[in-house]
């Protein structure tokens, strides 16, 4: 990984525990299973986060650890793209374009 890939990575972790995760709270969806709790992060956060969830590798691993670490729980038991027919209309469609995706992260408390 790059000086650059590097920096930009630590930059999502560093926003990822900071405080500006608090409106994505709204968003958490119900648990996967006992013991779990689900959270769907819109792809256009302005975070960046979505970008290593949708490579699924390292740098998604360690960011949706990042993620559950922010809100008080444990390790990522698992995260990654959401089938479009699984969000409720309880999150407004996006209105930039018929690609707009959504990701999810499952943490374990």
């Amino acid at each position: 990984m790059s000086f650059r890939g590097t920096l930009s990575l630590a930059l999502v972790a560093a926003t990822l525990a900071g405080a500006g995760l608090t409106g994505f709270s709204m968003m958490t969806r119900p648990a996967a299973a006992q013991g779990e709790k689900s959270f769907l992060i819109p792809a256009n956060d302005g975070y960046g986060v979505a970008d290593c969830l949708a490579s699924g590798g390292s740098c998604g691993s360690i960011v949706a650890n990042a993620w559950c670490e922010a809100h008080g729980l444990g390790k990522a038991a698992q995260f990654g793209p959401v089938d479009p027919s699984e969000v409720t209309a309880s999150i407004e469609t996006a209105r930039v374009g018929a690609s707009a995706k959504a990701y999810s992260v499952t943490c374990a408390e």
